[in-house]
């Protein structure tokens, strides 16, 4: 599910409840796990995240209800078997902003994706200690922060072209030998004033990546788009 007509673009003042049924955590991360990883059970999905089968069900038949996942070929009919009906999920912004609470689902959906950031790190940092990565990942991953001057227009262009050349590669890449799921996560947050102050003790020196190559971005920990 990675071209363009596995992105679902909703409709936030047509179908808040749609949006909503997205600010629950554990449905997110359901949601996000049948996108990386195919058909489940509530069953199997209850074994991932430690909850219950029970509440692992509850919550996919609300994601079903407002069309984010929808029941996937059973292997033994004995169990519900649950697949992503997408693998992207956008809205626009400003349609979000303009409904009640609008700011906090914004947010709540960026803490989200900064959470799967960092647990992403530590999963990576894992997997090369451990030589579960060969040496070949090693200059191609990394994390880069970078503050150019742009204007919106600017901005929504480097949206559009790096979900572009995801796709590209993506498709280049689906029956190739060698690769591995990639955490892209990428972020535009305009900042008022003219330019950044000097870092603080507790802030990220911005302008300087790592050394080596780095991967272009993408939506975050369940393909959650931004526009």
């Amino acid at each position: 599910m990675d071209n363009d007509d596995s992105r679902r673009m909703l409709d936030p003042g047509g179908d808040p409840a749609a949006l909503k049924a997205l600010t629950h955590p554990l449905r997110l991360r359901l949601l996000g796990l049948l996108r990386q990883h195919g058909p489940a059970t509530a069953s199997e999905l209850a074994a991932t995240t430690g909850e219950s089968s029970a509440s692992t069900s509850y919550h996919l038949r609300v994601l079903a209800k407002h069309a984010f996942v929808q029941e996937a070929e059973h292997r033994d009919g004995r169990e519900r078997r649950w697949k992503a009906v997408h693998s992207v999920t956008s809205w626009s912004n400003e349609a979000v902003m303009a409904l009640p609470g609008g700011e906090e689902t914004l947010g709540f959906f960026r803490r989200r994706q900064l959470e799967h950031l960092g647990n992403s790190l530590e999963r990576h940092q894992a997997d090369i200690a451990s030589a579960r990565l060969g040496r070949e990942w090693h200059e191609t991953s990394g994390i880069d922060d970078l503050m150019p001057r742009l204007t919106p227009e600017s901005v929504g262009e480097l949206w559009e072209t790096v979900r572009s050349k995801i796709a590209e590669l993506t498709d280049r890449d689906r029956d190739r030998p060698g690769t591995e799921h990639v955490v892209l996560v990428v972020a535009a947050l305009p900042l008022a004033g003219g330019g950044p102050a000097a870092p603080g003790p507790d802030e990220p020196d911005t302008g300087t990546p790592e050394p080596g190559p780095v991967p272009a971005p993408a939506p975050g920990p369940a393909g959650e788009g931004r526009r």
